[in-house]
């Protein structure tokens, strides 16, 4: 631990007040606001409490009073991927609209890379949106007593209860690998294969969706069937390449994302082959690009406007009333069927 890092006093919270109190958050948040339904004398306890412990409340109130500008802070992995520049710019019209400020941190989408965006965001920003994918992370949020809404909640499944109680916004994987098996099994194919992201080879969510729903239709799922590849094009065409090195007769694909699937269609047309001819490509996210590729990309299409819309929304919620309870948003893609997919062959 450096020096300023042990000279900066972690930030007293809601929760902390409510545990000195004995009471709720949200009597807290009455207390704190002025918002009545609460015994004067229990206001005037949590009040004392409060200035005993240092307490602050956020700029976003002291804005509701002094008409200061609110500044929201947005966590993104990277902005290679035209996935996250489309949710930003849901999340930049929702902020215009409220007159909001926004800044942008990116986190690489690693340890160290999330806890200093959160640290430094503490000391820039009113509340923040996001990706945040460790634990550790997580709690380093809730400590800055920051109002925060998480963009993809899969991380909340490693934290205890009290600690996962935070508004997200995520999006339905299942139905979309629902969808996407649905239909390749309709137009009569058996072997379907997955190119999966992360590197490794242990599923990702969209990964352990694609086994559950395959053994659904009663797909088989061979060796080789479900590979791991890197979240880029490159990664896409070197594992599309190694499914079909494994898996000749393999007859569609279904990737980790649009930027996996342009790769997967790259591999095919380098063993001389055709999409959806000889194997049909189905991609997940449903970037702008898609529609402009040859052949046109089936996709589980996301609406990442929403998505970002969203995550202010709840944002702005906790703002106004700290003790809100946190919300689960959950998005549903829907399949747009286009030129990369087509009958197996026979």
């Amino acid at each position: 631990m450096n020096e300023r890092t042990a000279a900066r006093p972690k930030r007293v919270t809601i929760d902390d007040l409510a545990t000195a109190a004995g009471v709720s958050r949200q009597t807290v948040s009455r207390a704190i606001n002025d918002k009545g339904e609460i015994d004067p004398s229990t206001r005037r306890r949590i009040l004392d409490i409060a200035r005993s412990l240092g307490y602050r409340p956020n700029r976003f109130a002291r804005a509701m009073v002094h008409q200061d500008e609110v500044t929201l802070g947005l966590l993104v992995p990277n902005i290679v991927n035209p996935y996250f520049p489309e949710v930003a710019d849901g999340v930049l019209e929702a902020a215009s609209a409220l007159g909001w400020h926004v800044v942008m941190h990116r986190t690489r989408a690693t340890l160290d890379g999330e806890l200093g965006a959160v640290k430094l965001m503490a000391r820039q920003v009113d509340a923040f949106v996001g990706y945040l994918g460790h634990p550790e992370a997580v709690r380093e949020a809730r400590d800055s007593g920051l109002p925060f809404a998480l963009l993809d909640g899969e991380v909340l499944d490693a934290l205890a209860p009290e600690e996962a109680a935070v508004g997200r916004v995520e999006v339905d994987l299942e139905s979309g690998v629902r969808q996407a098996l649905a239909h390749l099994v309709q137009l009569g194919h058996r072997r379907i294969g997955l190119i999966d992201a992360g590197g490794t080879a242990q599923p990702s969510p969209r990964g352990r969706h694609f086994d559950h729903c395959a053994r659904e239709f009663g797909l088989s799922l061979g060796p080789g069937l479900r590979r791991p590849g890197r979240n880029s094009v490159e990664g896409g065409q070197r594992a599309m390449g190694e499914l079909l090195d494994e898996n000749p007769g393999v007859t569609a694909v279904l990737a980790y994302n649009d930027l996996v699937a342009l790769g997967a269609v790259r591999a095919v047309r380098g063993r001389g082959l055709r999409v959806p001819e000889h194997c049909s490509v189905v991609g997940f996210d449903g970037l702008s690009v898609a529609a402009l590729v040859d052949p046109p990309l089936t996709t589980l299409h996301i609406d990442k406007q929403r998505l970002g819309a969203e995550s202010v929304r709840l944002a702005a919620a906790a703002l106004a009333d700290p003790g809100v309870v946190p919300e689960r948003v959950v998005v549903r893609p829907e399949l747009v069927v286009r030129e990369s997919t087509g009958a197996a062959a026979v």
